[in-house]
């Protein structure tokens, strides 16, 4: 072959030598004319051409301005592939590169793509090929790493991640290690939301559930003599024996897809590198190609006196071998007042304690709703206290616990004795201590959260973040499934959507229900401004709740419209039972642009707590009176 000739290969046939660039090489402006000497010939910039185009993994010709250059380049940063672009139009001879460019690739245009030493060509050509999957081929050509992906965290949003890299024919390894709580609490393959979070807790709030209904069914015309208590042993073995079920299911599933799962910690040591630390403090070390990060968070403790040696926390309090008997929540969060609930709920004696208000971020009218009603079924309430001290008086399963707090407001004081204390007042992103800084990822220092773009990538390229570790995102399961499984899909399956984290519906599993989707009413007057909505609401009257005798006019539903955009739907919000299964069909409906229109020509399905949307007719702004009389 001639000095200066391109080998003619094709994207489906050719194979490049392989080409691995330094760890963490960044994308770099590289001129190979802009010291050029009038003696220079045209063979030379020919020469330092090719060698531009032989020495980078990716070569991208462009111009600062074109929008098609600006597009290739958002792809190679979403693939989390480092590039080395020249721009044609900030050096002195970007003309004649461009001519001999031309002479060399047939293509008189920018953006001119190299992969590997193959020319891919302009814009179109390399999204075709990064469809088709030929693009993914060519970047796999340099590999040299030990695994494509590494998922750090063995959640539900890593876990889903890991998976679908796997069926799109990827190398995928998952590390996953539980850092036992300072009671010695861990669990295993799942994460937060099957082992500590959102499955057990539904499940002891079912077990609530099934209190009240017991005593509703006596008006019902059940007939039973004996006492009923329940039995906080049996319940969390059986709930336990499920969650144990769950792990298996999630490691045979890796293993059916051929997914590595190591229970170790990850922690980064150098770019494209990772330590992995497993419970006898062995260490093993693994490269990839591409990583992300899903290490999700952990329960916050006060800082006090006492707080990790007699306190507990979600971590601790499914698992509990023990019934907590009088226990005192710490915090307002929906996790504070969900364990609440559920701890009154099953009988016991229970006292939240609140720093400022309930339900930070929600909708503070359905937050107040959601208090009054527990105040009003036996759930004592201090408010505007924080805890200073905790002290052991005796010990025991449950033993016994001394509580001094101070007022928010004064020099007030007062203490309290209980049998259990839970701290449920936030939670921390578990991104502090797994080497970030060595590889120069940026995280938020004081919430440790991690910045990413829209496509879930944070500053270094080849690392990606989902989950409740993200900045600005719904810390919520399905939020970080549905990130996971999209990244995957963009990495390696030639996919372009985004995740969407607007109208994200959720569900606040408190004694009565809290179901929610799109903005509180704060946010819908921050954003629009109070005269430009209209907010339609009601309360109403379950039937299931009228021969049971139960609080007429306590549930209650609201949705917030924009006038000037056809009255279309931005914040839905429903207490009472059953809310999230009630709230989930809205959410799709709100997807779709639902508006109060739409909503009026929808036939309720009677008689259901659902269709009270149907017929909402008071707004707010009209001061009528929203009480319901009957069915």
């Amino acid at each position: 072959m001639k000095v200066g000739a391109v080998p003619n290969r094709t994207l489906g046939s050719v194979r490049a030598m392989p080409l691995s660039p330094p760890p963490g090489r960044r994308a770099r402006r590289s001129s190979p004319g802009t010291a050029r000497s009038s003696s220079e010939t045209r063979e030379e910039l020919r020469r330092r051409l090719l060698g531009l185009i032989e020495g980078n993994r990716v070569m991208i010709f462009s111009k600062s301005y074109c929008p098609h250059s600006t597009r290739v380049k958002e792809l190679f940063s979403s693939l989390g592939v480092e590039c080395n672009i020249l721009e044609l139009d900030q050096i002195d001879d970007g003309a004649s590169v461009q001519e001999v460019l031309s002479e060399i690739t047939n293509q008189i245009t920018v953006p001119n793509i190299f992969v590997n030493k193959v020319h891919m060509g302009g814009c179109d050509r390399t999204f075709q090929a990064h469809q088709s999957g030929v693009l993914q081929k060519l970047l796999q050509q340099d590999a040299a790493y030990d695994y494509d992906l590494i998922v750090i965290g063995g959640g539900s949003g890593g876990l889903a991640c890991a998976q679908e890299a796997a069926v799109l024919g990827k190398k995928v390894m998952v590390l996953d290690f539980v850092v036992p709580s300072p009671k010695g609490t861990s669990w295993g393959l799942g994460g937060t939301c099957v082992n500590v979070g959102c499955v057990p807790k539904k499940l002891m709030h079912q077990a609530a559930l099934l209190g009240q209904a017991l005593s509703d069914s006596r008006k019902f015309g059940w007939e039973y003599n004996q006492q009923v208590k329940h039995n906080w042993e049996t319940m969390t073995e059986a709930i336990q024996n499920y969650i144990g079920s769950l792990n298996w299911s999630y490691t045979l599933s890796l293993r059916e897809k051929t997914v590595t799962y190591v229970n170790s910690y990850g922690e980064f040591v150098e770019h494209h590198k990772i330590k992995a630390t497993n419970r006898k403090g062995q260490e093993t070390y693994y490269t990839a190609a591409k990583f992300v990060i899903a290490t999700g968070e952990r329960p916050r403790y006060l800082g006090i006196k006492g707080d990790k040696e007699y306190c507990i926390t979600s971590d601790d309090l499914f698992s509990l071998p023990y019934c907590p008997g009088k226990t005192l929540v710490v915090g307002a969060s929906y996790v504070a007042l969900e364990c609440a609930g559920f701890l009154a709920g099953v009988g016991l004696d229970v006292t939240v304690m609140v720093r400022s208000i309930l339900l930070r971020g929600f909708d503070q009218q359905m937050a107040e709703k959601v208090g009054s009603y527990m105040e009003q079924h036996g759930i004592k309430f201090l408010r505007k206290f924080i805890p200073v001290t905790v002290q052991q008086l005796e010990k025991g399963s449950p033993g016994k616990l001394k509580v001094v707090a101070k007022s928010t407001e004064g020099p007030e004081t007062i203490e309290g004795v209980y049998n259990t204390v839970l701290l449920a007042i936030g939670r921390d992103s578990c991104t502090r201590k797994i080497g970030l800084e060595k590889i120069g990822v940026k995280i938020n220092e004081k919430s440790g959260k991690i910045p990413v773009n829209d496509m879930e990538q944070t500053n270094v390229p080849y690392v990606y973040a989902i989950g409740d570790i993200l900045e600005g995102k719904p810390e919520l399961t399905p939020v970080a499934i549905q990130a996971g499984k999209l990244l995957a899909r963009r990495l390696f399956g030639g996919c372009l959507e985004k995740c969407d984290y607007i109208n994200v519906p959720t569900t606040v599993f408190t004694p009565l229900e809290y179901g929610c989707c799109g903005l509180s009413e704060e946010k819908a007057i921050e954003v629009y401004n109070k005269e430009n909505l209209e907010v339609y609401h009601t309360l109403f009257w379950p039937l299931e709740w009228t021969v049971a005798g139960r609080d007429n006019n306590t549930c209650y539903a609201k949705i917030i419209c924009n006038k000037f955009d056809n009255n279309r739907v931005i914040g839905f919000h429903i207490l009472g039972p059953n809310a999230g299964e009630v709230t989930q069909g809205f959410a799709a409906a709100m997807k779709c642009g639902l508006t109060k229109q739409l909503l009026d020509d929808t036939i309720g399905i009677h008689p259901t707590c659902g269709e009270v949307f149907t017929s909402l007719e008071i707004t707010k702004s009209s001061g009528l009176d929203i009480s319901q009389k009957g069915c």
